[in-house]
């Protein structure tokens, strides 16, 4: 454990599947570098489903709250806040479970908590100092889906819609949109490039802040 002189500031970045979430963290890490930056990534905390049959996995809503282990990620969390190295899991989205190897994410002067979920539990909020929100048109949001889950996940056309219309699009109505009104910073238009040049400018001066002697 290397115990800390400083809180840690925390970035949550929440927001629909294909809003953009992945592109402001993927800059802000850009901009700052791995040993400023330690990125942890919501949709690794999906349940270990290793004793549930894959046929059984197939069926299984994941857009729900209730399909990620928030005690784990809450924990964590709170470990990088304190000065500990964890070891994040890691999640193959072709099996549907955790695969068998895990990710090391050392504690960083700047946390960024990425997920669809992201400002959905109270607890991982608190521990927040800047919470946003990635707001993207639906279709939009829909098209970058579909890309993603056809192109790395191996899923065809038709199991993609279904699940969209089945489970992504009512849990986003239901879960995820309401999650906006916990947000300090709501950025519209996906990831574009004015509201990234704010947070990367806010970054620098927590970093800057800390580097004062």
């Amino acid at each position: 454990m290397n115990k800390i002189s400083f809180q840690p500031f925390i970035i949550g970045v929440a927001g629909g599947s294909g809003s953009g979430k992945s592109t402001v963290s993927k800059k802000v890490l850009a901009a700052f570098g791995p040993d400023m930056v330690s990125v942890v990534m919501q949709d690794d905390y999906y349940c270990d489903q290793t004793d549930v049959a894959p046929e059984v996995r197939d069926q299984k809503n994941y857009d729900h709250p209730e399909a990620f282990e928030w005690p784990l990620l809450v924990q964590h969390v709170q470990a990088l806040r304190n000065g500990e190295t964890i070891e994040m899991p890691e999640y193959d989205f072709t099996i549907h479970n955790r695969s068998s190897r895990t990710i090391t994410v050392k504690p960083a002067p700047v946390i960024v908590i990425e997920g669809l979920f992201a400002l959905y539990d109270e607890a991982l909020r608190d521990t927040m100092s800047l919470k946003i929100f990635v707001d993207t048109a639906s279709d939009i949001r829909f098209i970058r889906r579909m890309q993603r889950d056809i192109t790395e996940r191996g899923r065809s056309v038709e199991s993609v819609v279904g699940q969209y219309l089945e489970t992504v699009r009512p849990m986003h109505k239901q879960f995820i949109e309401p999650t906006k009104r916990h947000a300090d910073l709501i950025i519209p238009h996906g990831a574009n490039g004015p509201a990234v040049d704010m947070i990367t400018t806010k970054v620098a001066s927590v970093i800057g802040q800390l580097k004062q002697p």
